[in-house]
């Protein structure tokens, strides 16, 4: 039977869950202290004055890379469920994550042909 007062810890978790965010910016944005000067607006790294332009172009394949990266470590996280309700899942669920790891090597193999995978 579907009751709708099962739901109620799901809705505190995600109120509060929004609400601290919320108040921690709007906390912070009332107790910082606000003066801005030319020192505050200047650039400033590891304690060194900035020279020369800002603006350094990046090679596309640093890029490719962490996106290659994240793509599979993201895929390779949904692995963990199946892994752990394995013995009650059955032989269907098997073979479907059987496909899912045969299409994370074909990817993984079509990035190493491309290129994607290297660093020269």
């Amino acid at each position: 039977m579907f009751l709708l007062y099962d739901y109620n810890i799901f809705w505190a978790f995600l109120i509060i869950s929004s609400l601290i965010p919320i108040l921690a910016f709007l906390i912070s944005g009332i107790l910082a202290p606000i003066s801005k000067g030319p020192e505050k607006l200047s650039s400033y790294e590891s304690g060194i004055e900035p020279m020369g332009d800002a603006w350094l172009q990046f090679r596309i394949r640093y890029y490719m890379f962490a996106l290659v990266f994240v793509v599979f470590d993201v895929e390779t996280v949904f692995l963990y469920p199946w892994a752990i309700g394995f013995d009650i899942l059955g032989i269907s669920v098997f073979i479907e994550a059987l496909i899912f790891v045969l299409i994370l090597i074909v990817g993984s193999v079509y990035a190493w042909r491309k290129g994607a995978l290297e660093w020269s």
